[in-house]
């Protein structure tokens, strides 16, 4: 298993209430899969999505899982966000292991411990920039005064606080994709798995989206796991891990290295793996 930790922040502090900056890390931010294998049926036939991927991240930084379409990167993230289970191995994710947990328990701590953002934005289309961002709050049973401050407060954060009336029809992609963050960091999550999350959105839009993600790694000490199959992407990471046929194949550094260096690596991985 390999052990990464880097900082991979490029850009200015968020500025929000209670970050934890400067502070040590802990089994918080802790993601580690030992041995996991995850099998579909598709059409009648078994796919063999995950083959014993073995993972592990001790520290908040901004990482990617790195790999072609079909290469199980998406289905490893469902994973580390409870969302789904192995069919063999462990997931232990900010230091518990998901399969002692009950539904229950599993249920809650993916609502306070964790942060998910998908490449669709997944916000209600009747309700307000605002309310969606308030939504998870409301879910909890604490509709009132400190949930409307709390969205207001990280709209305010995300740069879409002027949006905060409009609907998600009336907002640009960016600004949508923002809201759907706002709305994942409303319970302050050490981990934050981010799916695709740029899948919909311009080339500028993206490089925006990607760097509010290094900031959220760096200036709230948040383990930040990105899927993508960019290399454009991966360079705003420290560090890189390599998925290709349900494999993990290795990592690469980023330091110092372009989009261009980046996919050369990623290239000479799966060709020698």
């Amino acid at each position: 298993m390999t052990q990464h930790s880097p900082s991979g922040a490029k850009s200015n502090a968020l500025g929000l209430n209670g970050t934890r900056n400067g502070r040590a890390a802990d089994t918080a931010n802790t993601v580690r899969c030992i041995g996991v294998h995850k099998a579909y049926e598709l059409g009648g036939t078994q796919v063999q999505a995950l083959r014993g991927v073995d993972l592990q991240i001790t520290d908040p930084g901004f990482y990617a899982i790195m790999g072609a379409s079909g290469s199980g990167k998406s289905t490893l993230l469902h994973l580390l966000g409870a969302l789904d289970t192995p069919d063999q191995g462990t997931v232990h994710v900010g230091g518990k292991a998901l399969h002692e947990l009950s539904e229950r328990d599993l249920t809650n701590f993916r609502r306070d411990h964790i942060g998910i953002v998908f490449q669709q934005f997944n916000l209600i289309p009747t309700l307000t920039a605002r309310e969606n961002v308030e939504l998870p709050g409301m879910l909890a049973g604490r509709d009132g005064p400190e949930t409307r401050r709390r969205a207001q407060e990280l709209l305010d954060a995300l740069g879409v606080a002027p949006r905060a009336g409009h609907r998600p029809d009336a907002l640009s992609g960016g600004e949508q994709q923002r809201v759907a963050i706002a709305r994942s960091l409303f319970f302050s999550p050490r981990i934050l798995l981010a799916d695709e999350p740029t899948g919909n959105l311009d080339s500028a839009s993206s490089n925006r989206l990607w760097e509010l993600l290094a900031t959220i790694a760096r200036d709230e000490a948040t383990t930040v796991l990105m899927v993508t199959h960019e290399p454009a992407a991966a360079i705003h990471c420290g560090r890189v891990f390599v998925l290709r046929d349900g494999v993990m194949h290795g990592t690469i550094d980023t330091e110092g290295l372009d989009a261009a260096g980046v996919a050369s690596r990623y290239q000479h991985l799966v060709r020698t793996a």
